[in-house]
């Protein structure tokens, strides 16, 4: 005899029909919850596999800030200077209140990135670049390597291990870059680049900041030097200011997506990847407790600073 969801309605109903009705919902729940988890797994199944073994014509590109680190690699490097009494306090102060920012929000603001690269050339003008180097070699040690997203590792390293190339492409300055690319055991990084005379920084950059359409216009310069076709090419990155550079290639990927480039993602089709959440994290063995801690940290140096205006 089928029961119909009427039941929900009338009173004084025995508690055996109220019991056979609950029954048969938790059923029909479970059947659909059943149903969807075997359609997830089809569609996951389906998909082809990536990257292609072999593929000489194929590179991959990935972001930094977010992307491959948990926060802004400027900040940490900032953070590594001040150490070595590179600054004072004060712009320690501005550095941190940049990050927690860029933290929270979760998106790479033009004025904010405008401001931190004001300071940290106004910091390195005069210094020699292998000076600098040489830091930043102990400085990825200190601040950074415990910040690298296991899962994006992970994605990059599958790339290296099908014989492809693998390129950072980032607004930080491209000696920091490149350390981080060569600790990781990539092929090499895109960066921002500053000035320098006689290998002395001079405090302007060369060109503008890789940033937004800047970057897809480095990655299409690379994949020509290197005879690459971009529709075989993979790139990953946390921010839609990054669209036009996953655009570009064949394989995008949102990672850590904002709102924005989440949403331009799913419109899309793109695949995506968060290493933030716990379902996400479960999902590709990655502890969660590293998404939430930083984004803690984030919130607390953010509370700190404030107070300290008060």
């Amino acid at each position: 005899m089928h029961l119909g969801w009427g039941w929900l309605t009338r009173r004084r109903r025995p508690a055996t029909a109220r019991s056979v009705l609950a029954g048969e919902a938790a059923a029909e729940a479970a059947r659909k919850t059943s149903q969807e988890i075997e359609m997830e797994a089809g569609e996951e199944s389906a998909e082809p596999e990536f990257p292609v073994a072999g593929d000489a014509l194929a590179a991959a590109f990935f972001d930094l800030d977010n992307t491959v680190m948990q926060g802004a690699a400027l900040f940490h490097f900032g953070r590594g200077l001040h150490k070595r009494k590179f600054f004072r306090k004060r712009e320690l102060a501005r550095f941190a209140w940049q990050q927690a920012w860029f933290r929270m929000a979760g998106v790479e603001d033009p004025a904010h990135m405008e401001d931190a690269r004001n300071s940290a050339l106004s910091i390195v003008k005069g210094h020699r670049v292998s000076e600098l180097m040489e830091m930043g070699e102990d400085i990825y040690d200190e601040y950074m390597a415990e910040r690298i997203w296991p899962g994006t590792r992970a994605l990059a390293q599958a790339h290296l291990d099908a014989g492809q190339k693998v390129w950072l492409v980032t607004a930080a300055p491209v000696e920091t870059a490149t350390i981080i690319a060569r600790r990781l055991g990539l092929t090499g990084a895109l960066g921002t680049v500053a000035e320098s005379v006689d290998g002395i920084y001079t405090g302007r950059l060369v060109g503008e900041i890789l940033h937004g359409p800047a970057k897809a216009e480095a990655v299409r310069a690379l994949a020509a030097a290197e005879g690459l076709t971009l529709s075989r090419c993979a790139a990953y990155s946390d921010s839609a200011n990054d669209i036009p550079m996953l655009s570009i290639v064949g394989h995008p990927y949102a990672i850590n997506p904002d709102s924005r480039l989440r949403k331009h993602a799913r419109e899309h089709g793109w695949r995506l990847r968060d290493y933030r959440t716990g379902r996400k994290a479960a999902k590709v063995g990655i502890p969660a407790a590293a998404g939430v801690g930083a984004l803690a940290g984030g919130a607390a140096a953010a509370v700190a600073l404030q107070r300290r205006r008060r």
